[in-house]
């Protein structure tokens, strides 16, 4: 079963055209020297993934809408109950640190005998997480004590899974069969990508910890491979042994696509952060594991570990060179002749261009339904500078262009990717910023799972939305992602959570920090909420003035030790306001 990441744009119809567009066709310039082999090799293994764009105005029927919608929100829910990270493990209570450890165990004989070198080099990862609670913005979730792998590599670094330490408050490291915890630092982390480095304060350590060296080609299907780390059932080392059961370019999250390979050695809780290893050298990263499923374990392979290493050279992860136009195959015989293009020619058809601006590069060609298939492994292979070299077929000319590509998707709902969710407290009402990471918590609880159909049944952005880029600059959907709290205002209103906010006395909100500007400027006697349903929904109406004075007391009652987070707050208070 393949989970298709990407989304669809359901809520934008085609525009209507009175003048026949000339087709677009566009392929790709031939890969440069570096990397030549492995994407020949990969090339063809791309799989394009298609699925037909569906008019907004012929919507059928609810039930039909909303299990659309539905498979649209629980893209992360799925992914999780199918390829699960493999989840670091509590820490075990034996042995203690000063416990002698254990010999290394084999859980199941290798048919090469395992490296010294490399099981010194791989390290066991402590992580105590501060999750965010998207429900409730102004706190966190209690700390959790985890456990996890990482390996020694080059410019004395460890590298691990980014959700061992995205969160983390404190990170030490402990090299095998050794009793002391090395305080670390989060160096870079690839959300996306689940990648992370960290450095250690003792630099000593890697005078005894060489780096092991990366495989420099993708590995062959059937090849064995060993993976070591610190799975959760004991202390000591552990290594499997297995085979790379394929190879193949699919989705990490909602907005990030790579190469990921599938092997069927045991990848268990702990694991995560494991090298897998090929004649002692690293050919990816063990981040996953199919629950329903024995033996099934995915590694992240070195050829995108390399991307992100490359990437954070500069200090700062920028992200993954992505191409976000939707486009079509030209297999099909009728769709050829149809548009009348030369029988030696190949590549893509350019169908909705994912910038309507003059100056982008790529034209749409308007035939009829809309189909999307992506082919971003070649795109970052090629992308230099943050631009793609294309060959397109226009009017019957050939002409070469450079393309620009992004390295971050912006969406309208977009993920937290490892920060904070910022929020304000308004009286009795919080107001937050929608994030898929909000939406995955409506799936997790039975008390707020039914809630899917009602925001579909109405209309509300948080469906129809899903995978959209902002509209205008900086557009975000303001949402209420809690009841109200107690208090003698709200007396007589519903539940408000889960609502996205329209406008305020009026004036449509554009995100959260003009929400807060808008709301500091008032001077009316009245603050009018109004939601975006398309019923209308209902209409909340506070006395400004009781408003403001509420807040402090509703702060002190409910434990919430600010109005709002760091960033909205500056806007809150950047200019003296007359209540």
């Amino acid at each position: 079963m393949k989970l298709d990441i990407a989304r669809q744009r359901l809520n934008t119809p085609a525009k209507p055209t009175n003048q026949a567009r000339r087709p677009v066709v566009l392929r790709l310039e031939a890969c440069p020297p570096r990397g030549q082999e492995n994407a020949a090799r990969f090339r063809s293994r791309i799989e394009f993934l298609c699925r037909m764009m569906t008019d907004r105005t012929s919507r059928l029927t609810f039930a039909i809408t909303s299990v659309f919608a539905s498979s649209l929100i629980f893209y992360f829910a799925i992914a999780a109950a199918l390829a699960a990270p493999a989840e670091p493990s509590p820490p075990p209570v034996t042995p203690t640190p000063e416990a002698k450890p254990s010999p290394v165990v084999v859980l199941s004989p290798p048919a090469a005998t395992p490296s010294k070198a490399v099981e010194n080099s791989v390290v066991k990862i402590f992580a105590t997480l501060r999750q965010p609670d998207p429900s409730k913005p102004w706190t966190k979730k209690e700390p959790t004590e985890i456990t996890a792998s990482g390996a020694v590599i080059s410019g004395k670094r460890i590298l691990t899974n980014a959700h061992v330490v995205q969160y983390a408050s404190e990170v030490q490291v402990q090299a095998n069969q050794a009793g002391d915890k090395l305080p670390a630092s989060v160096k870079a982390v690839a959300p996306g990508m689940d990648l992370a480095v960290l450095e250690l304060e003792d630099q000593k350590f890697f005078d005894s910890h060489s780096p092991l060296p990366f495989k420099k080609s993708l590995p062959d299907s059937k090849e064995p491979v060993m993976v070591y780390g610190y799975p959760t059932g004991g202390a000591s080392l552990s290594i499997t042994k297995g085979i790379i059961s394929r190879i193949e370019f699919t989705g990490y999250s909602l907005s990030t696509l790579g190469l990921r390979i599938q092997i069927d050695a045991a990848i268990n809780p702990g694991n995560s952060g494991g090298p897998a290893i090929v004649n002692d050298e690293i050919v990816g990263l063990a981040f996953s594991h199919l629950q329903m499923a024995q033996n099934i374990g995915y590694i992240i392979p070195v050829e995108e570990i390399e991307l992100f290493l490359q990437d954070i050279a500069d200090g700062h992860y920028d992200g993954k060179p992505t191409m976000y136009d939707d486009l079509q195959t030209l297999e099909n015989p009728a769709l050829r002749s149809y548009l009348h293009l030369p029988e030696a020619l190949q590549g893509m058809l350019v169908h909705r261009p994912f910038d309507s601006a003059a100056s982008y590069p790529l034209k749409e060609c308007k035939i009829g339904d809309t189909l999307r298939i992506r082919f971003p492994y070649l795109v970052q292979k090629l992308a230099v500078k943050d631009t793609v070299p294309l060959t397109i077929f226009r009017g019957g000319k050939e002409m070469r262009i450079n393309l620009p590509v992004l390295r971050q998707r912006p969406l309208v709902i977009p993920e937290l990717r490892g920060n904070y969710p910022s929020y304000f407290v308004y009286g009795p009402m919080v107001f937050s910023e929608a994030t898929t990471d909000l939406l995955a918590i409506a799936q997790k609880n039975r008390e707020t799972s039914a809630i899917i159909g009602l925001l579909t049944y109405v209309g509300s952005p948080l469906i129809a939305r899903i995978g959209d880029k902002p509209a205008f600059p900086d557009e975000r959907l303001v949402v209420v992602p809690c009841p109200f709290f107690p208090h003698r205002l709200s007396k007589g209103y519903g539940n408000p959570a889960w609502q996205v906010l329209k406008t305020v006395n009026h004036q449509s909100i554009k995100n959260l920090n003009h929400l807060v500007e808008v709301l500091r400027d008032l001077k009316d006697e009245f603050v009018t909420f109004e939601f975006n349903t398309r019923s209308g929904g209902e209409s909340f109406v506070f006395p400004r003035a009781e408003m403001v004075i509420a807040t402090e007391n509703i702060l002190n009652d409910n434990g919430v030790r600010s109005q709002g987070s760091a960033d909205v707050m500056k806007s809150w208070s950047a200019k003296p306001t007359d209540h």
